[in-house]
């Protein structure tokens, strides 16, 4: 039986569908609210105008969250994201004063026009949900959300982001070109940001939380963990990949399909459910074993996915 919860989260689904137009549009926004739900953080890999940045802001409008952006760019500093201490000669004293960082949901857009150094400063936010400034730790609110963006590689200006970074990323999509009916609705509709004005607010922060707690709670019969050690120990043995995949991208498998489960009302992960979000999982862990080949990450998941045979 459906619970209200559960018919919060798909309202929040729908609506956000509303700003984001296309047929495959909303399989993207299930994902995105799976890795919210799995308290990870993600990452949306395309081209300028895609609607990465009008995800991200809906996201928040529908799940009452606060939000703020950061444009990375390349003379952002890390104390432009964590905040700093300022002297006030009125008080005779440091204060600190917090930084962007310190919101329910951020985004982090164009991630890789910033340097290095600066992109190391969300590590431990987004590892910890704590950050340490002036030698004190100082917790981030919960619910801790990071949405990153990034264009391709190939793009001028651009720092690639680390196998260190990238790894604590629960998901990694992309959104794509609309097909041609949903972009003449963008062109004959009305301005995004007038339909983002207009989202209601679809669940309490609080009742977020406790949707991440039904997550975790999400039965994963034995089989299937045997599935998930399966697909692990296969990208570790095979030829065809470089490292293979850690422990900790198997948990974030577990957890993403957990989450992927509860969307659809289920109290039980079922090995289709570890197949539609494998791609968003591993697809930014895996590295071809040669190479000089060249073979995108949908290859490299396909392949994986073919070789372990399902549960019976």
């Amino acid at each position: 039986m459906a619970t209200v919860l559960e018919d919060r989260l798909e309202l929040a689904i729908r609506q956000v569908g509303t700003t984001i137009l296309g047929k495959d549009k909303e399989h993207a926004i299930r994902l995105a609210l799976s890795c919210l739900l799995a308290r990870g953080h993600l990452l949306i890999e395309d081209l300028p105008g895609m609607g990465k940045t009008t995800l991200a802001h809906a996201l928040a409008r529908c799940l009452g969250l606060q939000y703020q952006r950061i444009q990375f760019t390349s003379d952002l500093l890390p104390a432009d994201i964590l905040g700093a201490a300022v002297y006030e000669r009125q008080r005779e004293t440091f204060v600190f004063h917090p930084g962007p960082i310190f919101a329910q949901l951020i985004l982090a857009d164009e991630i890789n026009r910033a340097t290095p150094k600066t992109q190391s400063a969300l590590l431990e936010a987004m590892e910890e949900g704590q950050v340490t400034i002036e030698g004190e730790t100082r917790r981030l609110p919960e619910p801790f959300f990071v949405i990153a963006t990034q264009n391709p590689a190939y793009q001028i200006g651009t720092f690639p982001l680390p196998e260190s970074q990238l790894d604590r990323f629960l998901m990694r999509i992309e959104l794509g070109y609309p097909d041609a009916q949903a972009e003449r609705l963008l062109l004959e509709g009305e301005d995004r940001r007038e339909v983002l004005a207009r989202l209601p607010v679809c669940l309490t922060p609080a009742q977020l939380h406790e949707a991440q707690i039904q997550v975790a709670g999400i039965h994963a019969a034995p089989p299937l963990l045997d599935y998930v050690q399966g697909l692990l120990a296969f990208s570790r043995q095979s030829s065809l990949f470089r490292g293979g995949l850690s422990p900790r991208a198997g948990l974030a498998l577990l957890r993403a399909a957990r989450a992927w489960a509860l969307l659809h009302r289920r109290g039980h992960v079922l090995p289709e459910d570890v197949q539609t979000v494998l791609p968003a999982v591993v697809g930014h862990r895996l590295h071809p074993g040669d190479e000089h080949l060249e073979q995108s990450a949908a290859d490299l998941v396909d392949r994986l996915r073919a070789a372990v045979a399902l549960p019976v």
